[in-house]
């Protein structure tokens, strides 16, 4: 890393990453304390986390701007675990689940991203913008009158401000202003403090204590294998998202290594595994955050606030956090996919929709990304075996008929290629053209062994030609219609 590398991504911004970090860091306070007691844990492991993963990723991270923390979704991996082995059993699998990420990112799979089709990273955004949309409403139900109050306050704040300064994040100016009224004024409404202590001291250093054992390895490997997929999922589609906000590119390998160092450092410290926060990513840009520096500075403030300024924190209304997690559900969501729908293809707008429907009902993120990777590759693989040709020649005097087969012969393609041949015609032999064709897989070389077998029965000489290379290695080993007993195998089946 030279020095223009590091005066781009820490010196280039600071002001405006310095005011985003402390918005993000606000906003940070009250989902770590959601997320512990969703995990089953303390407050102050998530908020530990919290600013240990913000502060490491930034360093080692591969993505400028992008906030990581502990997160709901992780979170929701480790219920079982806190609860039938305990609390030390977390921070060994928070230890075993960095150790992974570091291999997959030595193992370049974020290079893996390139696979998910823009159909799914659509769904996957707006499923998130409708996560963070429904995960306001119980801090809007059954509460005092003067909450939707402040947040529609807060919401005009925010929207309205930006039109005649931008010098501070207009989010920072709703949660200091509400703030003010909320205490000044006396007006009651849930507050920060109503989520949970906040921590006083520094996390101590500590080593898990567990068994070093085979058992202990079998208990948490499972629970660490699946945080480690689901964390750089949502990490490397945080990136990816970042990258198409900000026009940029990042370092999706290094991000992946970043995420395991973090995951491994707060372990130690008392600290849950996290990941990246879509949410928050998308607050730290839209304040104005693009460096690593605001990541740094959402992480270093967060620990300032706990410590430093406690005692105001708890006072902020959850109404102002409300309305700022709201901008983002709006900001984040595609509007335009929207007004697109009759015109892309109808099978990426149903994986598109799919994705959106599987994340929202399931809770999980990862989930409905599979899930719409997967519909996109059955349509894909469709489209693809659409698109086998095959011409016919027949030579003058009758006795010889040419194949010209064309495509990508595979699993889907198999039934569609076998209606082109004509078993029944008399000729004496058949030549098949591979010349413009590859063969992909066993059912290919099934397919090719059943028309060459089927011609053969009728008394006709066969010859394949054209075969590039890969094809006739994989002919070569797996085909059977050379087989002396190929024609009574055949005809058996």
């Amino acid at each position: 890393m030279n020095f223009r590398t590091i005066k781009r991504d820490w010196l280039s911004n600071v002001r405006a990453d310095l005011l985003a970090g402390a918005v993000v860091a606000l906003a940070l306070i009250p989902e770590a304390i959601a997320f512990s007691i969703i995990a089953g844990v303390d407050p102050k492991v998530g908020l530990y986390a919290s600013f240990i993963i913000a502060m490491v990723t930034a360093v080692f991270g591969g993505r400028p701007g992008l906030i990581s923390a502990a997160t709901g979704a992780m979170a929701l991996l480790m219920v079982n675990l806190v609860k039938v082995h305990g609390l030390e059993y977390l921070f060994a699998t928070g230890i075993l689940t960095g150790i992974l990420q570091i291999v997959f990112g030595l193992m370049k799979l974020g290079r893996q991203m390139k696979y998910v089709p823009r159909a799914v990273m659509v769904g996957f955004v707006n499923a998130l913008a409708i996560l963070i949309f429904l995960a306001q409403l119980p801090q809007l139900t059954d509460v005092p009158i003067a909450v939707y109050g402040m947040t529609a306050a807060s919401l005009v704040i925010i929207y309205v401000l930006p039109r005649f300064t931008t010098l501070v994040p207009s989010p920072l100016v709703a949660i200091v202003t509400m703030t003010a009224i909320s205490i000044f004024a006396g007006i009651e409404v849930p507050t920060v403090g109503d989520m949970g202590e906040l921590p006083s001291t520094f996390p101590p250093f500590s080593l898990p204590q567990v068994p070093l054992n085979l058992e202990t390895l079998n208990i948490i490997f499972p629970y660490a294998i699946t945080l480690a997929i689901v964390g750089l999922l949502e990490s490397l589609l945080t990136a990816s998202l970042l990258d198409e906000l900000t026009n940029t590119s990042s370092n999706k390998n290094q991000e992946a290594k970043g995420q395991g160092i973090a995951n491994i450092v707060t372990s130690f410290f008392g600290g849950m595994a996290g990941c990246a926060m879509i949410g928050q990513s998308v607050i730290n840009i839209q304040s104005g955050g693009r460096g690593r520096l605001s990541t740094f500075s959402a992480g270093v403030l967060l620990l300032f606030f706990m410590l430093s300024l406690g005692n105001w924190v708890r006072q902020i209304p959850m109404a102002a956090l409300v309305a700022v997690m709201i901008m983002v559900s709006i900001g984040t969501f595609n509007w335009s996919s929207l007004t697109q729908l009759r015109k892309i293809p109808r099978t990426e707008t149903a994986a598109m929709v799919t994705t959106v429907f599987i994340t929202v009902l399931s809770h999980n993120l990862a989930f409905g990304v599979v899930v719409g990777i997967a519909l996109s590759t059955v349509f894909f693989s469709g489209k693809i075996a659409e698109v086998v040709f095959v011409d016919r020649v027949l030579s003058e005097d009758g006795t010889h008929r040419t194949y010209s087969i064309g495509g990508q012969i595979f699993f889907v393609a198999i039934d569609d290629l076998l209606e082109k041949f004509d078993f029944h015609e008399e000729i004496e032999k058949v030549t098949l053209d591979f010349s413009h064709a590859h063969i992909w897989d066993q059912a290919a070389v099934g397919a090719i062994d059943q028309i060459v077998i089927k011609f053969r029965r009728t008394g006709a000489d066969v010859e394949l030609v054209g075969l590039n290379e890969a094809s006739a290695a994989l002919v070569d080993r797996l085909a059977t219609h050379n087989d002396p007993n190929a024609l009574k195998k055949m005809a058996g089946h």
